[in-house]
């Protein structure tokens, strides 16, 4: 029997939706007071029910909604321990996996994004182990495992076979800055985390700024306006690739949020879910174009939660536009998804054509 800790943030990821790009802090109020829903419990659902060896584990759980309340529906024994307020924020994250220390658990799986994930450094180091689920809005850092069914499958290694670890970095990301385009990110430390390849994400690549680059997005750019329908929304992801197609139309680009343009003019800066919607009730045809993040190649899931399965699932992925420099191709062995539904994500595992350069594209499967 593998004793393992047990802890949820229940807010992680509620600013994703309505374009928030964070929850630090108190800014989970505003997310609610936007319509943002808590997405935690179906996280946390895929996470044990992907578990194959649910009856080998023993949780210690955090008490009420940052643990307790996700496993009574599992054939999975588990201990409550710890004390936490009825609003939950990061001491209490930090003070349960403070108290793990002394339980002797194998590993802490905790759920959250970069900012839980620096609590859980602040309270236990390297110490222990983890296993981190991406349920965040915020993901950049090297720890989190590529989605929950991952998550779940490094933990059934852990439980039954022999396992090596290694120390993997947390990034600070400034969410001042990340709402005002700017990603600023510096080391914070790190967790030790199962070595496990193709399970754990890579840590976020900053976009090169060499002029190999800048010639491939300009040439990127021209193939995508070149190619664009009249009666179509397009609908902008993040990014400095994609930003290059507003340059060459010279209209303004949210480099870190969701724009929409129509006819080559801006109908929409920095959307959120809702504003998305809105726009898909007024016009008839859309497309999404998306550009996978350095070395961990994901498309959705990673900095642009405002494409909620909802509007995925009604634009359709034969209206998604994959575009990537060659350069960031070479150091990609798939593409990735992490919609936070399990059966969309399926639909992804496909092969997506992947534009390059003008008149050049890359096929990719997406695993």
């Amino acid at each position: 029997m593998k004793l393992i800790g047990f802890i949820v943030n229940p807010i992680a990821g509620l600013g994703g939706s309505v374009g928030l790009k964070g929850t630090d802090g108190n800014l989970y109020k505003l997310a609610l007071q936007m319509g943002a829903k808590p997405n935690t419990v179906n996280i946390v659902n895929q996470f044990l029910n992907s578990l194959e060896y649910k009856k080998e584990i023993k949780f210690l759980a955090a008490p009420a909604q940052m643990g307790e309340d996700y496993l009574g529906d599992y054939e999975i024994e588990y201990e409550v321990f710890g004390e936490i307020g009825d609003k939950t924020d990061a001491d209490d994250t930090k003070k349960i996996a403070n108290l793990l220390i002394v339980k002797n658990v194998e590993c802490i799986v905790f759920f959250g994004g970069d900012g839980t994930a620096r609590d859980i450094f602040d309270a236990i180091g390297s110490e222990i182990p983890v296993i981190a689920v991406p349920s965040g809005v915020k993901m950049f850092s090297a720890v989190f495992a590529i989605n929950p069914r991952a998550a779940a499958h490094i933990l059934d290694t852990l439980v039954s076979d022999s396992i090596d670890y290694e120390e993997r970095e947390i990034l600070d990301i400034d969410e001042n800055s990340y709402r005002k385009g700017i990603l600023e990110s510096k080391l914070y430390g790190f967790l030790k985390v199962p070595k496990i390849t193709n399970l754990i994400q890579a840590s976020k690549d900053n976009s090169r700024l060499g002029v190999s680059n800048t010639i491939q997005k300009k040439e990127i750019a021209h193939e995508i306006i070149e190619n664009m329908e009249n009666d179509a929304v397009y609908l902008l992801g993040p990014g400095t690739t994609v930003k290059a197609i507003c340059d060459e139309l010279k209209i303004p680009k949210t480099l870190l949020g969701i724009d929409a343009i129509y006819q080559n003019q801006v109908i929409g800066l920095d959307l959120n879910e809702r504003r998305i919607l809105k726009l898909i009730q007024e016009y008839d045809k859309f497309y999404i174009i998306i550009s996978p993040i350095g070395m961990q190649g994901f498309i959705f899931g990673r900095g642009n939660k405002q494409f909620t399965p909802k509007i995925l699932r009604i634009i359709g992925l034969n209206n998604i536009i994959v575009i990537a420099t060659r350069n960031k191709l070479k150091e990609l062995t798939s593409l990735r998804v992490d919609t936070g539904e399990k059966e969309l994500d399926e639909l992804f595992e496909r092969f997506f054509r992947v534009i390059v350069g003008y008149k050049e594209e890359f096929i990719m499967p997406v695993r």
